[in-house]
Parts: structure tokens; sequence; C-alpha cells
């Protein structure tokens, strides 16, 4: 269930990975029901989830929004969203994709909340096929 408030005037919600109330924003609405959907449809547990964190892709700095780690801690999941009125096109799968060359994760995907694309991944054979998730 997610928990909503305002603070001083502005909406939050509470996000149960980061344990913390984030400003709802659009992206993060769209963010936090995929949490939800995770740890309660694919019973993920949300250590096994981590949000917004930084990571050095091409000696650059940035910041993936959702990672499922497997038992042993290996990135399984990279996921990045976007909101509702946000297109998936092929640049939004391209920055999950860049993200995942430094992750190597075996699956990716992009969701606006309203349209999800998977993709799994083989790195040995490098090929890549549509994941029904």
């Amino acid at each position: 269930m997610l928990k909503c408030r305002q603070n001083q005037g502005k909406s939050e919600i509470f996000d149960p990975v980061r344990k913390k109330w984030v400003r709802l924003t659009e992206e993060e609405k769209v963010r936090q029901y995929f949490i939800s959907f995770l740890h309660i449809q694919k019973n993920i547990p949300l250590s096994h989830i981590a949000v917004e964190k930084k990571i050095k892709v091409n000696n650059l700095s940035r910041r993936y929004d959702i990672i499922v780690f497997d038992k042993t801690g290996s990135p399984k999941i990279v996921i990045e969203c976007k909101a509702p009125h946000v297109k998936l096109s092929q640049e939004v799968i391209e920055q999950v994709g860049l993200y995942n060359k430094t992750l190597r994760a075996h699956i990716i995907g992009v969701t606006n909340g309203t349209e999800h694309i998977f993709f799994q991944i083989n790195f040995e054979t490098e090929k890549i096929k549509i994941y029904d998730f």
C-alpha cells in the first residue's frame, strides 16, 4: 500500500526501499507503483531492491531508477522509470542499456506506468530478446 502525505504544501510518497518520504513527481509515482508491483506481485523482497543510486558510466556519474539484485547480490534487473507522458523511445531504451554496460544485469526494462518494455540479455551469445515481465 502506497503512503502519501502533504508536507509544507507539497505532496510526498513514502519510499519503502529508501525508507524515507520523497517528493511525489509523476516519475516518482511510476517508480513507487513499480516497486510495489515487484514486491507484491513478483514476491521480490524489498532488501533485494535498490532505488536511485549513483553509478559510473564511461567515467560519468549517472543515477539508475531501480535495480533488483539476485540472492548473491548481483544485479538481475535494471529498470528505468519515466513519467506517464514520456514515450518509451529508442533513446530511453538506450539509456538503460548504457547503465547496464556497467551493471551487467540479465534483464533490462523501461516503464512509464502504462507501457513496459523488457529485454533479456544473454552475455555469452550477445543475443537480446523481448522478455515478458
